[in-house]
């Protein structure tokens, strides 16, 4: 069991190293956390931004392993290929947009 704890704690950090998007991702972690220590945010406001940058971070570590297995499964520019990229990069850009409202309804009351 511990050794599946280390294979997952490597992937995280080559999300991290390799990935731009993962990158942005986590910029805008570190802020959403620094912005939430700022504004005071209550226990259950912090539940809800923990799971909406869990499920962004989720989605962004499975489209990234999608990308690699499709260019590992044909390394040539295929449509049906290119296809499922797109779809799984869609899949990471609906949970950004829901995390991003979830942020709006939780700081900018407390900002304004």
């Amino acid at each position: 069991m511990l050794r599946s704890f280390k294979f997952a704690l490597a992937g995280m950090v080559h999300l991290v190293r390799f990935e731009n998007n993962a990158q942005f991702h986590f910029l805008a972690t570190l802020l959403v956390i620094f912005v939430g220590y700022w504004l005071k945010i209550d226990k259950n406001e912090w539940i809800i931004i923990i799971f909406a940058m869990a499920l962004v971070w989720s989605a962004e570590a499975f489209n990234s392993a999608i990308e690699k297995l499709c260019d590992r499964v044909e390394p040539k520019k295929d449509p049906i290929i290119g296809k499922v990229k797109d779809m799984a990069a869609a899949g990471v850009l609906f949970l950004a947009i829901a995390a991003a409202i979830v942020g709006c309804m939780v700081f900018l009351p407390k900002i304004f």
